[in-house]
């Protein structure tokens, strides 16, 4: 998850979602050229994306996070134990109370699929990964 944090006028605290390019899963600009913020309940869906693609140990402030992709993609991978790893990952977000993942690719060792959350308010988002 890639967030970014601001102090509101009550100073607060207010933690984004920095929006991905959802083709390049890179940085995108808002038209004043910083960085553009995913707004709900698209970066609910965004942040569970980031965390399916996230390898274990990734994360250096919690190297607990993320899927052994080294150990599930040295062969052909066992897609019901992809899948649940997937989901799991999808559930750590904070916000996400139910997770659907659909692989639609695996190509050279690359999976591709879309993840679906559902929030506590019932409503369901996409993002693929």
């Amino acid at each position: 998850m890639v967030r970014s944090k601001a102090r509101s006028s009550k100073g607060q605290i207010i933690v984004k979602t920095v929006l991905l390019d959802v083709v390049l899963w890179d940085l995108v600009l808002d038209v004043n050229g910083n960085w553009a913020a995913a707004e709900d309940p698209y970066s609910l869906a965004q942040d569970a994306a980031s965390a399916c693609r996230t390898f274990l140990a990734e994360c250096w402030y919690n190297t607990t996070l993320g899927i052994d992709y080294f150990r599930l993609l040295g062969a052909a991978p066992n897609i019901p134990l992809l899948k649940a790893k997937l989901i799991g990952q999808a559930l750590l977000v904070p916000g996400v109370v139910k997770a659907q993942v659909f692989i639609t690719g695996f190509v050279n060792r690359r999976i591709t699929g879309q993840v679906q959350v559902t929030d506590e308010d019932g409503v369901t988002t996409a993002a693929a990964f």
